[in-house]
């Protein structure tokens, strides 16, 4: 079996500068698959909570659920063509960012996956928390992270 690459991107431009860093470290991988995620948009907004009502209507949390996919498939599609990888499948999840990932990576199944870090440290990630952090503990494959230059 060949080598499958998870990339895993933001869509900005350190993202993409930590994915081209991987992929020199990996040579030719047999398989290219690029993924973002979004996050589904809370369910609340629709159905309201105790005695308020929702602030959108079902149609309009669709609208804006696709027009986050459109943004993140536009987003991957920069990214594949700065990285000069046409044939790199688009993979755009929802949910939460480090599960949805390692869901993806078991699922492929992915042989590495590659993502750039923010650098955060200590009690900014411990509040924050961290994708790639939890990529690192979580990943079923070893995981290759570059940190901002």
């Amino acid at each position: 079996m060949g080598l499958t690459v998870l990339l895993c991107t933001d869509g900005s431009e350190p993202a993409a500068a930590a994915l081209a860093e991987g992929l020199g470290v990996l040579g030719d991988p047999d398989r290219v698959v690029l993924a973002t995620v979004i996050e589904p948009l809370d369910p609340t907004l629709v159905v309201g909570t105790g005695m308020a009502g929702g602030l959108l209507s079902p149609d309009e949390a669709q609208r804006q659920h696709d027009d986050r996919d459109t943004v993140a498939r536009q987003a991957l599609e920069a990214t594949r063509a700065a990285l000069g990888l046409p044939g790199a499948e688009l993979e755009v999840l929802a949910g939460q960012p480090g599960p949805a990932l390692c869901d993806l990576a078991r699922d492929l199944p992915a042989s590495v996956v590659v993502l750039g870090t923010r650098g955060r440290g200590g009690l900014r990630r411990a509040v924050l928390g961290s994708v790639s952090d939890h990529v690192v503990r979580n990943a079923p494959c070893p995981v290759l992270t570059r940190g901002p230059a």
